[in-house]
């Protein structure tokens, strides 16, 4: 971790597009400034790991919702298969009763 000293008014840059500003120093509290592309995030770490968290709940859930479509398409296709194999029982019986006659 780089640890730097800085008074109001200075400033650090990072990746010649983000610029953090010192604002204000008030007790153990600082103010500072960002300046960034849209396309760059800034979060309070408190916001971040809620997002994080919402984020992560979310995966979950889609995870179950695709199993259980995944096991239902499976059901799907046992009752398929089940009817299937009843119809050709069926025609089977009636073949075999037909050569019997």
């Amino acid at each position: 971790m780089l640890v730097l000293t800085r008074k109001k008014g200075q400033k650090l840059i990072i990746n010649d597009n983000i610029e953090i500003t010192v604002l204000e120093t008030r007790g153990d509290s600082v103010k500072i400034g960002i300046n960034a592309p849209r396309e760059v995030s800034v979060f309070r770490e408190e916001i971040y790991e809620e997002i994080k968290k919402a984020n992560e709940q979310a995966q979950r859930e889609v995870i179950i919702a695709d199993l259980d479509q995944v096991l239902a398409m499976q059901n799907v296709k046992k009752d398929v298969s089940n009817d299937y194999m009843k119809k050709i029982q069926s025609f089977t019986n009636k073949l075999k009763s037909n050569d019997k006659e």
